[in-house]
């Protein structure tokens, strides 16, 4: 909640500005069904190549998706049952994780059950200053559907507590994002990004013990991810704060196409 000094919502970076790419959200399929090559990063600090072509990269790793044909807005999205079935070990198994606040679950995102909760969230002043995807319903779905409708890198998802929706996360895959241009990714690292929905759910520890929850939920249940990924804006202290708290450290500060982001990660061997 905005002036209180208690641990912040964690909200940031999904920008929606017209002609911008929102980091975060899968690169589109090309029509053959791979991935549409990303252009090479401009030089200057922080700059990486792109995923691929990391000197850490172990030969014996790659990072083949599964063919896809583009599927253009107006058709039947895939049932949130193959959410991130392949590139993310099937988040809609991963089950519940015990915190201080109750029982917590992942629950991939349904847009028929949930675009007017999200929508409404988004709307949030609070919440638009760092997202940017305030405005009609159309908005928060084409977010959605840029996600849903693509090869299971990014998974939309609600949070709930003890089956309360009560907040929306983005788990994807941080090394066949745009953001890997922009650190020194690694194979399967796994990205995050999270708002707490209402000036209720926010404060009191609230986004701190979240993200300890998702951490023990990623790490569990993709034995091939190293360490968690975000990159909050530089602006958000508070987020960047939560974070810390959680056990993330910041790795590095990077220009991003829409922001100044502190780049965050958390090892499996914290």
């Amino acid at each position: 909640m905005q002036g209180q000094p208690a641990d912040p919502a964690p909200r940031h970076g999904r920008a929606g500005r017209p002609g911008r790419r929102p980091v975060g959200v899968r690169l589109p399929a090309q029509p053959g069904g791979g991935p549409v090559s990303a252009p090479a990063p401009a030089g200057g600090p922080g700059a990486v190549p792109p995923h691929g072509s990391a000197p850490d990269r172990a030969e014996d790793d790659t990072l083949e998706l599964p063919p896809t044909a583009d599927r253009p807005p107006g058709l039947p999205l895939p049932a949130p049952e193959r959410a991130g079935a392949e590139l993310l070990d099937a988040v809609h198994r991963w089950g519940p994780v015990a915190t201080p606040l109750g029982g917590f679950r992942l629950v991939p995102v349904d847009p028929d059950r949930d675009l007017g909760l999200l929508t409404r969230w988004m709307n949030d002043p609070v919440t638009a200053e760092f997202w940017q995807l305030d405005g009609p319903a159309e908005r928060t779905a084409e977010h959605l559907h840029a996600q849903l409708a693509g090869d299971g890198r990014s998974v939309p998802c609600l949070g709930t507590l003890d089956d309360r929706p009560m907040s929306y996360w983005e788990i994807y895959r941080a090394d066949l994002d745009p953001l890997a241009r922009h650190y020194p990714a690694r194979p399967h690292d796994t990205g995050i990004h999270l708002l707490l929905g209402s000036p209720e759910d926010r404060g009191r520890g609230t986004g701190t013990a979240l993200l300890r929850a998702v951490a023990e939920l990623v790490l569990r249940n993709r034995p091939r991810c190293g360490r968690l990924i975000a990159e909050p804006d530089m602006r958000n202290v508070r987020s960047i704060a939560a974070f810390h708290r959680a056990g993330f450290r910041t790795l590095q500060e990077s220009r991003l196409p829409d922001k100044r982001a502190a780049i965050v990660v958390r090892d499996r061997d914290h």
